[in-house]
Order: structure tokens, then C-alpha cells, then sequence
């Protein structure tokens, strides 16, 4: 399945396309289940209506009126919260597949949940900050889950208070000023936990076989998904850079796919290092010739592929790390901790910071659409981390 984009080189949405004239088109299914279309001459408010052309809203405001519009076809005035959260699950018709299934375990979780049942016209802001407490307090439920719960419902509420089907969105505050935030925070590893893992990895006898892909998640930067997503074509050793444009998802019943990058900061040239080359020269060189090579979405000429000739995915890489930290930990009394494939990313983004390389720069390299995300990284930095430059800035200074 190729990367759709217009002619202005933009990736286009789920339903949207543009047609040989120009001219944009998004389908979609209505209240009754046919397929309907609207065009427009313009993507965005920020395209100019080409010349000789009748002006109108953008395709992405018509997708908003849309949406609006299915919704406003399906509220009945007494309509529960876990009605409001399916019916409004039910207008977002271009999202990805990994946020489809989150929709699923939301509803899943309101549908055995009292509060479901509530009438939405019911539901006060106190009441809406009492649950999320009890789903922490007495539940046991993460700061994430109850994180991605409201993720639903705020917007759900929103569209309801706009209907008038409500005064007042009751979802409408900040989740951090009422729950205690339990996330870990994601630690990077030091240059020596580093070596050491890899120095582990490369003299064992059975993890050996993955030190190359473990060398390469902690010297790229990149999400597991795009590393699980890399052929044999994106790896041009002549130019010395790793073209990142997909990423390889299996769903939970087991159907592979693939899924573009949600940004056009996605889409990258990553450069190798000799050491990244020199790990993907042996990748390529030992990888398995299937007698059928593995197909998905069109895509084949995966670099690494599990014992039923299928391409492995995240749950491989996250297994392999955690048994192979596991093992070093029971042999060596200096344990490292816990190392997962996003850690490795978060490893690079910090190594690449402490070198000094311009935010601009790895903000690229990372696949970040936004660049405050590259900039909380250095926050990141300890005290040896910058004692080195403020001392070499104070003797240019002198």
C-alpha cells in the first residue's frame, strides 16, 4: 500500500484522494451506510482556489462538517455516556488503525462500567472528577489507561456541549491536577550500560544472534515499528543512510500491516554510522530466503523474519531485551535496568545531545514533528553532562 500524497507532495488522509484535474475528494459512509463524496479545489485554508475555479471551504473543513453532521444524525437527548462515546467513535472515519483498537477498549471498558449507563445530561464536572479518582483510587486503573478513557470521552462531551445536547462539557479539566501521575519516566542509559549490555550481548552464546538489530535500535534512533518496517531496499550502503517511510503493525488478531508515518516528519533519511553499516552488511547478508517471501500491503524484502517466515515485530524485540537483560542480571551483580526497544531510541536522542549535535538536526533524524519533544531530551542531561561545556565556555570566555 504506497504512501498517498497530492501534488504538492502532502500525504493525504484515509478517504481523502485528488484527481488528475486537481481537485480533492473525500468518501465516506453516511448514517444509513452509503458511500457518499465531496470535492473541493483546495486541501487546506491555507491552499489558494486554483485560477478560473469557484472558491468554497477547504476538503479538511467539509470532513469537519462531516463528522458534525453524522453526529448530530445519531444523539438522542437521553443518550448514555457509553452511547455518546461509540456514536462518537463512529464519525472518526480517518484514523489509524492502532487508534481504532484503543477506541475498542475504551467502549469495552464502559460497557462493564456503571458510569456507562449514566444519561450524559446527568453528569456533573464533580462527578467526572470523582470517577477518574475511583478508577485510580479503588480500581488499581494506570494514569495512562485512565489517560486514554478520558481521550474519549472529553471530546465526545465536547461535541455534545457544542449540539446543546448538555450545558456544559463536565471532561473539560487538565487529568493532572486531580490523579497522581504514576508513569515511569523513561530513563536512558549511560555510556557504560550501554557497552556493557552490548559487550554481553556479542560474547553470548544464545543473544549473540541479536546483537547487530540491538546494536542498531541504540545507534539510529529509530521506533520500533519503522525498524520492524525496513527492507532490503532501504538500505542504501553507498549513500550510508536508512530510508525510514512505513512502519510494520500486527494487530491482536494477528493481521499484519503497514502504517505510514502520522506526519511528513516521519518520513526520513537516516544516516549510518560504519558501525550501523557494518551491522546491516551481516543482517543482509545472513537474512533468511524464504521460499515464499512474506507480502503486507504490498510490502516485501523484510530484514527480519521469525521462525515462520513472517516478519517480526515489537513483541519480538521487547521479549528479546527483556530476556537478555534478564540473563545478565542473574549472572552479574551490577544489574542494568530494565532496556526496551523505546529506551534504545531514547538512548540515541540523549548520546546524540550530550555530543553537542544541533536540536534542529536531531529533531530530523528522530522523526519529530514537533521540536519541543527533541528539546525535553536535553533536559534530560545530568551535571558531567554539561560541566565539561560550561568550563570550556568560561575559558573562552576569559
Amino acid at each position: 500500500m504506497a504512501t498517498r500524497k497530492d501534488m504538492k507532495g502532502r500525504i493525504l488522509r484515509r478517504g481523502e484522494s485528488q484527481r488528475k484535474d486537481g481537485r480533492y475528494c473525500f468518501k465516506y459512509v453516511d448514517a444509513k451506510g452509503k458511500t457518499r463524496s465531496v470535492y473541493s479545489w483546495t486541501l487546506t485554508t491555507h491552499d489558494f482556489t486554483p485560477k478560473g475555479k469557484r472558491s468554497g471551504p477547504c476538503l479538511r473543513e467539509l470532513e469537519q462538517r462531516i463528522q458534525r453532521d453524522l453526529f448530530d444524525n445519531v444523539a438522542p437527548e437521553n443518550m448514555t455516556v457509553l452511547e455518546l462515546a461509540a456514536k462518537y467513535t463512529e464519525t472518526k472515519t480517518a484514523v489509524r488503525p492502532t487508534t481504532r483498537t484503543g477506541y475498542k477498549t475504551v467502549l469495552n471498558f464502559l460497557t462493564g462500567n456503571e458510569f456507562g449507563g449514566r444519561r450524559i445530561s446527568d453528569i456533573t464536572t464533580l462527578d467526572a472528577k470523582e470517577w477518574l479518582i475511583s478508577l485510580q483510587r479503588d480500581h488499581g486503573k494506570r494514569y495512562s489507561s485512565i489517560h486514554t478513557i478520558r481521550g474519549v470521552l472529553r471530546p465526545a462531551f465536547q461535541l455534545a456541549e457544542e449540539d446543546d445536547l448538555i450545558r456544559r462539557n463536565p471532561f473539560n479539566f487538565e487529568l493532572a491536577t486531580i490523579l497522581v501521575n504514576d508513569q515511569v519516566a523513561r530513563e536512558a542509559l549511560t555510556s557504560k550500560q550501554e557497552r556493557r549490555f552490548l559487550d554481553f550481548v556479542r560474547g553470548d552464546s544464545h543473544y549473540s544472534r541479536y546483537y547487530d538489530a540491538f546494536y542498531i535500535l541504540l545507534n539510529t534512533g529509530l521506533r520500533i515499528s519503522e525498524f520492524c518496517g525496513l527492507t532490503v531496499g532501504d538500505i542504501d550502503f553507498e549513500r550510508g543512510s536508512v530510508c525510514v517511510s512505513k512502519q510494520l503493525q500486527r494487530s491482536s488478531d494477528m493481521h499484519y500491516y503497514i502504517e505510514r508515518p502520522k506526519t511528513s516528519s516521519g518520513v526520513r533519511y537516516v544516516p549510518m554510522s560504519e558501525g550501523v553499516a557494518e551491522c546491516f552488511r551481516r543482517v543482509v547478508a545472513n537474512r533468511p530466503k524464504p521460499p515464499m517471501e512474506p507480502v503486507v500491503d504490498g510490502v516485501s524484502g523484510f530484514l527480519f523474519l521469525d521462525k515462520n517466515q513472517k516478519p517480526r515485530v515489537a513483541l519480538h524485540w521487547e521479549k528479546y531485551f527483556q530476556y537478555a537483560v534478564a540473563k545478565h542480571n542473574r549472572i552479574y551483580k551490577d544489574e542494568l535496568p530494565k532496556i526496551t526497544p523505546h529506551v534504545c531510541r531514547h538512548t540515541f536522542c540523549s548520546k546524540m545531545a550530550r555530543k553537542g549535535m544541533d536540536p534542529v538536526k536531531l529533531k530530523y533524524v528522530m522523526g519529530h514533528s514537533d521540536i519541543d519533544v527533541t528539546y525535553n531530551t536535553y533536559t534530560h542531561l545530568g551535571f558531567d553532562d554539561v560541566k565539561a561545556d560550561v568550563l570550556r565556555f568560561e575559558e573562552e570566555a576569559a
